[in-house]
């Protein structure tokens, strides 16, 4: 699971209740503590631990930057002084989140202690001043479920911006030449997103793959994985040939320190090898590395954004949208010749020849059914957004390769939104509600989040602790 470690920079006014300020400010750490978030705390800052005074708004800067948090938690444990937490948000560049302690009954003479409310306006204002993008958590108490939630959905957002802000891409050979929809523009990627492509050509592959044959263990380690977790249907050389390229694939990755993969998949690596990488491919899958096929890079750049927003702990799957379902009027199939992870599988897979091909190293296996988020990050002209929604696996028609028959709210617009782009045939799949979570995050990376169904109000209500 992902480690996001958060800056905790209470906050409080000078007009307003120290006493209660300090109160809070305990009872919010004592709650991060009991929910086991990862925070960098201020205590040391001064005698209060709390942000209000521009000289030790400095030293946290600095405290925070040595710690490489993640986020920043802004607690408004009374009014808040919104112009230091304004001026440090703009310095730390990291997600932000606003909240604060729902206020108590006024006392008996009318005296207001906190006016919190009151402080997270002040503040949202500044903030948009300063061109500081935030997300705000609901007005609550600190044992109301929503400040979980809340705070839960923050971490995997900064997870998100995290892992967009450092992204790099092991690509093995360029794009195959019928697949014009995969071409990227790898220097608008760079110039405007940090994203980093490592190029390399096939025979740098195969070259690894000998190597991997050659030393062994890690082979014959894979292929012991191999006939303990699939059914294997394929001659025991192509055994180990699947074997050796999952094991050249992942020393290459670490090579080139990159985080996920794109592979031109056919057809010059079938005259190399005599195999189709699908299976390696769902190995690495399985092991938080995506490799996506095709030279997809902007397939492998959602694959990333999707699991880092589960936080690591189920692994998505990389799917062409293919043909409308038989039987089910707004049903499609999900497929690929064989590439996804076994984990997110219902049954045992088989290793055996893909649906289009002669050669083989593809797995069949249908997918688990269940509530699922689908999205595509790509761009056209310039212009970059998020595809992203849900769908639910339904039963249908047995299928070849790896494959999910879904159901969504209305194929026809989903199909229009992906004809009309900027989007392309292949999507990203994982076994988890985290719409929400890559709609918030859109706002920290400067892409559009494009949802296929019309449901922007019930995902910002969500957001909003409704």
């Amino acid at each position: 699971m992902a480690k996001i470690k958060l800056g905790f920079a209470p906050t409080r006014r000078s007009i307003f209740s120290a006493p209660d300020a300090i109160k809070y400010r305990g009872l919010t750490k004592d709650r991060l503590n009991e929910l086991g978030i990862d925070f960098v705390d201020i205590d040391d800052i001064n005698s209060e631990g709390l942000l209000y005074d521009e000289k030790d708004r400095l030293k946290i800067v600095e405290k925070f930057k040595a710690e490489k948090i993640d986020g920043l938690f802004f607690p408004h444990c009374n009014f808040g002084t919104e112009y230091e937490c304004a001026r440090l948000a703009k310095d730390m560049g990291v997600p932000v989140l606003l909240w604060g302690p729902l206020d108590e009954r006024p006392d008996e003479n009318g005296v207001r202690l906190r006016d919190t409310q009151c402080g997270l306006f002040a503040t949202g204002k500044v903030l948009r001043r300063f061109r500081v993008p935030f997300t705000y958590m609901t007005n609550c108490r600190l044992n109301d479920p929503v400040f979980e939630r809340g705070l839960r959905d923050f971490l995997a957002v900064c997870n998100v911006v995290k892992t967009f802000k450092n992204i790099r891409i092991l690509q093995i050979g360029p794009r195959p030449f019928d697949f014009w929809s995969t071409m990227c523009n790898e220097g608008e990627l760079l110039e405007r997103f940090n994203i980093q492509l490592s190029p390399i050509p096939l025979p740098e592959l195969t070259a690894e793959v000998k190597k991997a044959k050659a030393e062994g263990t890690e082979v014959r380690q894979t292929i012991d994985y191999i006939r303990a977790n699939m059914e294997v249907m394929i001659k025991d050389d192509e055994v180990e040939n699947v074997a050796a390229l999952k094991v050249a694939m992942s020393h290459l990755i670490k090579k080139y320190d990159c985080k996920a993969a794109a592979i031109q998949c056919w057809n010059a690596l079938q005259g190399e090898l005599g195999i189709m990488p699908c299976a390696a491919n769902s190995l690495l899958n399985d092991e938080g590395y995506p490799v996506v096929c095709e030279t997809d890079i902007h397939g492998a750049i959602t694959a990333l954004m999707a699991e880092a927003a589960g936080m690591g702990e189920i692994h998505t799957f990389f799917a062409d949208w293919t043909i409308r379902h038989p039987d089910i009027a707004n049903g499609e199939l999900l497929q690929h010749c064989g590439p996804w992870p076994i984990s997110v599988a219902k049954e045992k897979a088989k290793l055996t020849y893909p649906l289009a091909f002669d050669h083989p190293g593809s797995l069949t296996a249908e997918a688990k059914h269940g509530d699922v988020t689908l999205c595509r990050f790509d761009g056209d002209n310039g212009e970059y957004s998020l595809l992203l929604g849900h769908a639910k696996g339904v039963e249908g028609p047995k299928g070849m390769g790896t494959y999910l028959w879904v159901e969504v709210e209305n194929i026809k617009r989903l199909e229009a939104k992906i004809v009309e782009g900027p989007y392309i045939h292949h999507c990203v799949g994982i076994h988890k509600d985290v719409v929400p979570v890559l709609y918030e995050a859109c706002k920290y990376i400067g892409i559009k989040p494009d949802l296929y169904d019309p449901i922007e109000e019930k995902v910002k209500a969500y957001l909003r602790g409704e």
